[in-house]
Formats: structure tokens, sequence, C-alpha cells
């Protein structure tokens, strides 16, 4: 029977007896994500460290010093940005706030409605409209920007704020997403039991449907912001008057006199710094509302 008999292999050396060994290839396996999330984030971060670091330096510091040393000019390059034509920086900085402040608003109760209409409603044709509203996020904004154009130069509208607000209150992807939220937080059973109760379509969407989808339109709402902020191809066609120029097209103004004019260069980093310190506060104040339970709305009202 001891020739039968079976035996336990001695465990390796430099181990514990008793315990799984997990294989190493599996641990190299596992570190490759990671690894792959680094880069990822060591190529993003890396220009905002650039442009973080260059604008704190002076013209000469800027081509004469290493890349990634701070130098000493940032309170003069503001001062000399604030100063450049009687502080049209701001003017820029203003008019990006009220397009991308006002259309991502407009654009949010759009999809609202839109996509509550589309999740609630039952009606012919509901999956048609939402497969050519689909047709629009897959549409590039080069395609379309054109066509916008000569419809609103036929409407004498080119060159006016309205030219780069008007082509963007409807947000195909803010519907979609709109839509998705709204049949995953409003129940039927909730709207169904406010219409036995009485209350009009628009009482039931305002005062049960909205509250529960105010997570998801924040969203939409920093989405269509950030796009419409960074938005630089539409008022690129629309406009031609530097007063109403957004923050993107001014810079981009600076930066081709800058050809030109050297010390341009440090009013184009610095003012792209300032550009995006906006967008950071925005995040900061509606992330709280990423937070909220779906179903909370409902419990407050």
């Amino acid at each position: 029977m001891s020739s039968l008999a079976v035996r336990k292999a001695a465990p390796a050396a430099g181990t514990t007896p008793g315990t799984a060994q997990g294989p190493p290839l599996r641990r190299r396996i596992a570190f490759v994500p990671t690894l792959t999330l680094l880069l990822g984030a060591l190529y993003c971060l890396l220009p905002v460290a650039w442009v973080l670091i260059a604008a704190t330096k002076s013209g000469r510091e800027l081509f004469s010093t290493f890349t990634f040393l701070p130098g000493s000019g940032f309170t003069q390059n503001v001062k000399d940005l604030n100063a450049y034509r009687d502080g049209i920086y701001w003017k820029w900085m203003g008019n990006s706030a009220l397009y991308a402040g006002l259309g991502a608003l407009l654009s949010t109760a759009v999809s609202a409605l839109s996509g509550y209409a589309l999740a609630i409603y039952r009606f012919r044709g509901r999956e048609t409209v939402f497969g050519v509203l689909m047709a629009g996020v897959l549409m590039p904004p080069v395609i379309l920007a054109i066509p916008q154009y000569l419809l609103l130069a036929k409407a004498d509208l080119t060159d006016s704020y309205v030219s780069v607000l008007l082509p963007l209150i409807l947000s195909p992807y803010g519907v979609y997403l709109a839509r998705i939220y709204s049949s995953a937080a409003v129940p039927g059973d909730v709207v169904e039991a406010g219409r036995m109760d009485g209350a009009s379509e628009w009482r039931i969407f305002t005062r049960i449907a909205l509250p529960m989808m105010v997570p998801g339109l924040v969203t939409v709402f920093l989405f269509q912001f950030v796009a419409v902020w960074n938005n630089f191809l539409l008022p690129y066609i629309m406009l031609s008057d530097d007063e109403k120029f957004p923050i993107t097209l001014g810079l981009f103004t600076l930066l081709e006199q800058g050809s030109n004019t050297p010390a341009l260069y440090t009013l184009v980093i610095t003012g792209a710094l300032l550009a995006i310190v906006p967008l950071i506060a925005l995040f900061l104040v509606i992330q709280r509302f990423w937070s909220l339970d779906l179903l909370s709305g409902a419990v407050k009202s």
C-alpha cells in the first residue's frame, strides 16, 4: 500500500505551507491596466502642466529656460493681458460665459422636455424621431456648420449673438441622455398616479418628473456648457466682429498675431490658463448634485 500512497509535494522554497500561491503571470497582467491608466493620465495632464508653468514665465524666459522650470512673470503677464486693447480679453470671457451659460441652459431645457416625452409617451413615429436624433449625434459638426451659416445668413442673423446661440439649443446627445435618464428615474406608476389625482401633464412634468431628473439634467448641462465653451468652428464661421468673439476665437486671433509679435505668446498662454478656471469652478459647484438619489426629488416633492 505504501507504494500506492500519494505523496504530498513539498512546499517551494521561501513559501509558507498551506497558503495558495498565485501565479506571478496573473499579477503582471493585473498591473497592465494600472500602468495604462497612469500613462493616459500623464498624457492628459502633461499639456496642462506645461500651460500652468509657461504662464509664469516672461517673454524672455519662455524661450530661454527649461520647459518645466517656473518663471517669475505671471503677475506681469496678467497685467499685460488685462491692458491689451483695453481689456478685450475679459470681453471675450464674458461672451463665452453668455454663449455657454445661456446656450447650455436652453439646451438642457429642450433636452429635458424632449427626453421626457420620448421616454414616457407612446405615439406613432416615436422611434423614428429618436433615430433621427441619434443620427444627429453621429453627424460631425463641420458638416452642419456651412448649412447653418447659409440659413442664418438668409435670415440676416449672422455676426450676432443669436447666430451662435440658436444652433446650440438642440443637442441630440443631450436629448439622448435625457431620454435614458427619464426612463430610469421616472417610474410610470408615479406618472399614472399623478394623472389619477387630476394633475395636468405640465404639472406632472414640472412637479414630479423634473425633480427626479435633476442629477441627469445637471450632467447634460455640464456637457453642453463645456462643449459650447470650447466651441471654435461655429463662432469662427458666424462672427466677424471681434467684440462678439468667445474666448477660443479671441485667443486664436492673438496666436495668429503672435507670429509677427512674439511678445503676444505669453498673453495667449496666460489667457488659456485663465480660461480653464471657470470650467473647474463650475465642476466643483455642481458635482454635489450627482450624489442625489434617483428618487430624492419625488420624496422631497
